[in-house]
């Protein structure tokens, strides 16, 4: 385990043992969490066999560039937001092999909220290259790094999720 929480290292442990079983290939797009979701990932043995790549896109312009996100969705809805969030996991399935991306956008804090978008709002999209999305907006509470955690263990129940629905 090391470095993580127990329960983040549990959840990426999961996480992997199920895509495993499913056979899915897993990418991220974090932007509040700064590549917390690609190191929970990489903490499990063998997690090579299912994660290809932590696209960390922090800044709006890293978005753009690595992603492929609009500079006009980002001006027009803003960086937290659903559309930006699913732009983001867009543009990561499609730079990768995966089969599942998972993109996550918010404010963590101390600072930056506002009274339309809080500390602790965060904006959480998951798509599959079958075509099937999830998406979540949470109010998470605590502080920076509670936040971030929150945000990382959600993210991946997420990708639970979406891996166990494509069977249906």
């Amino acid at each position: 385990m090391g470095l993580l929480p127990q329960d983040l290292y549990d959840a990426a442990e999961e996480t992997i043992a199920l895509c495993r079983a499913k056979n899915c290939v897993l990418v991220t797009a974090e932007s509040c969490t700064g590549g917390l979701i690609g190191a929970a990932l990489t903490s499990v043995e063998g997690a090579s066999e299912v994660f290809h790549a932590s696209y960390v896109t922090y800044a709006n312009a890293a978005k753009e560039i690595t992603l492929g996100v609009a500079p006009s969705l980002i001006r027009a809805e803003g960086a937290v937001s659903e559309k930006v969030a699913f732009a983001m996991a867009r543009g990561a399935l499609e730079q990768s092999p995966a089969s599942i991306a998972v993109a996550v956008t918010g404010i963590a804090g101390p600072g930056g909220g506002s009274s339309e978008k809080p500390v602790g709002t965060v904006h959480i999209a998951a798509v599959s290259s079958e075509g099937k999305t999830l998406h979540q907006v949470q109010l998470f509470s605590g502080d920076r790094d509670a936040v971030r955690l929150q945000t990382a263990l959600y993210a991946l129940k997420m990708v639970r999720q979406l891996a166990t629905d494509e069977d249906s």
